[in-house]
């Protein structure tokens, strides 16, 4: 109930704030210092300006308030693009894309052509503008920006005693001290909950009376929040590879993460076992792989994208699990069959080229994730029975990038400032739910469990295949959710769509 009043709160100061002090757009710049303005009382019409690779985008800066309960306190640039529907006369309205990671670039995925607006179908660019943005603290929307020497140094996730647990908390308070002195303010207000509020105002500052919007990864909580605080306001949602805000702890966390990237692992040895495209076919997949992890922990693995490097067990792993995103597992054969093949580097050989004194570096993932996921450790005595317990559900994927997002929010001020709750959303229209069934980021499990919060109001459209995302996997999963996105035609519960050939 408590969390129930303080979203209504939100709304209600939302709808204000947005009615009397509507939030005016320029087409300055986004703000990369940790200087302020604040907020005017004007509300001029956006300051659209030609951009993207054809010129055929629009790009603008929407100045919004830092601190939505202050909206006339310090501000900052929201960085927004558009491309406006190839058929005016069949004009639906606007779609809102919300990007992933945290650390994508919404505006990116606008201005360009390749991997880029050619995301979205022939049909959704035809009926819609396609307006996307960077988060707040992520790209050109006032990024958060940290001294390069010490982002460098961030130790490995892979904590193996309690000297390095101590280490990488003390490390953890160095770098969000320098990173809040540079950033400003708004490093203490990058969490989704204030995103929510910059969403609002993209669809205020468009003319939208209602938002259709469509989230992928990291966006599917930016639009589950959304439906929560706003569900009036929600013409047509989809969310595309779901999170779950509502697992609780860390090690609940960690758990569902890394048997997802086992799972991927598996299919991919199982592809290879039948399939004489795989260029380790017939060989003892698993056995390289434990010998590759081995010579890379004592570091004579080479580091195939830094000649003369070394490539550390922790880069291995998050190497491997980025191609099962595609997935592309013809690319990793091939990448591990090279290592495989590579003579041994020396002991002892650098692992990165050192930044010059004094450069700076952005970090477009700690300030958001920390802020929204409440996952602390107590000391290395817990952190190491996490890790026993994730390494039985996934002996060959322990350390996959999500034990970094764990690391790396280690002594990070409680409580969050949008921790996990139960979804609770009223009044909000149908929300159209799609994920695979193997999907290594966001696990199938976690869609269900938002579809059943969401209870009549969600619906799940299930890819039977692999990778992360589903949208582009074929004409039934595209088709399907277009229908829904132009029409608000909703598939029947139950429905799925078959793996497209891998």
């Amino acid at each position: 109930m408590l969390r129930r009043n303080r979203l209504a709160a939100l709304a209600g100061a939302g709808a204000v704030a947005l009615a009397g002090v509507a939030p005016p757009a320029t087409a300055s710049p986004a703000p990369r210092s940790p200087s302020v303005q604040a907020a005017p009382r004007s509300a001029p019409a956006i300051d659209w300006r030609a951009c993207g690779d054809d010129g055929k985008a629009e790009c603008a800066t929407l100045r919004l308030p830092i601190d939505w309960s202050r909206p006339d306190g310090p501000a900052f640039g929201l960085a927004i693009a558009r491309r406006k529907a190839l058929d005016p006369d069949a004009r639906v309205g606007t779609l809102v894309f919300g990007p992933g990671g945290p650390g994508d670039s919404g505006v990116q995925r606008v201005t360009r052509i390749e991997s880029g607006i050619d995301r979205f179908s022939d049909q959704l660019r035809r009926r819609f503008d396609i307006v996307s943005f960077d988060p707040r603290g992520i790209g050109a929307s006032h990024p958060v920006t940290c001294s390069a020497d010490l982002v460098r140094a961030a130790p490995s996730p892979m904590i193996k005693s309690a000297a390095q647990f101590r280490a990488t908390l003390a490390h953890n308070a160095r770098l969000r001290a320098d990173c809040r002195a540079r950033t400003g303010p708004l490093y203490d207000h990058a969490d989704t909950l204030s995103t929510v509020r910059d969403v609002d105002a993209i669809r205020a500052a468009l003319g939208e009376s209602k938002l259709t919007f469509h989230g992928s990864s990291y966006g599917t909580l930016l639009g589950e929040m959304y439906a929560e605080t706003f569900p009036g306001r929600v013409r047509a949602m989809v969310l595309e590879s779901v999170d779950d805000h509502s697992i609780p702890d860390a090690r609940r966390f960690l758990t569902s993460e890394l048997a997802a990237a086992q799972d991927s692992f598996d299919r991919f040895v199982a592809w290879c076992g039948r399939t004489q495209e795989c260029v380790l076919h017939g060989k003892d997949v698993r056995g390289v792989w434990r010998d590759l992890r081995a010579r890379a922990a004592r570091g004579e693995l080479p580091d195939p994208s830094t000649p003369g490097a070394a490539l550390p067990e922790f880069g291995l792993v998050l190497m491997a699990y980025k191609r099962f995103y595609g997935p592309d597992w013809a690319q990793l054969a091939s990448t591990l069959a090279a290592l495989d093949a590579a003579p041994p580097l020396k002991p002892g050989t650098r692992t990165a080229a050192a930044p010059k004194a004094g450069e700076t570096t952005t970090d477009p993932f700690t300030a958001q994730f920390c802020s929204d996921w409440s996952l602390p450790v107590r000391d290395y005595g817990e952190y190491a029975r996490i890790m026993r317990r994730t390494e039985k559900v996934a002996p060959d994927m322990t350390f996959a990038r999500p034990v970094m997002a764990i690391s790396a929010c280690l002594g990070w001020p409680q409580p969050v400032r949008n921790p996990q709750h139960r979804l609770h959303v009223e009044g909000s229209a149908p929300i159209l739910l799609a994920n695979a069934v193997h999907d290594p980021a966001t696990p199938y499990a976690w869609a269900k469990t938002v579809e059943r919060q969401l209870g009549p109001t969600g619906r799940l459209l299930t890819y039977e295949g692999a990778g992360h995302g589903s949208y582009n996997r074929g004409p039934c999963m595209q088709n399907t959710i277009d229908a829904y996105l132009i029409s608000l035609t909703l598939p029947p519960r139950g429905t799925t769509c078959p793996a497209q050939q891998q």
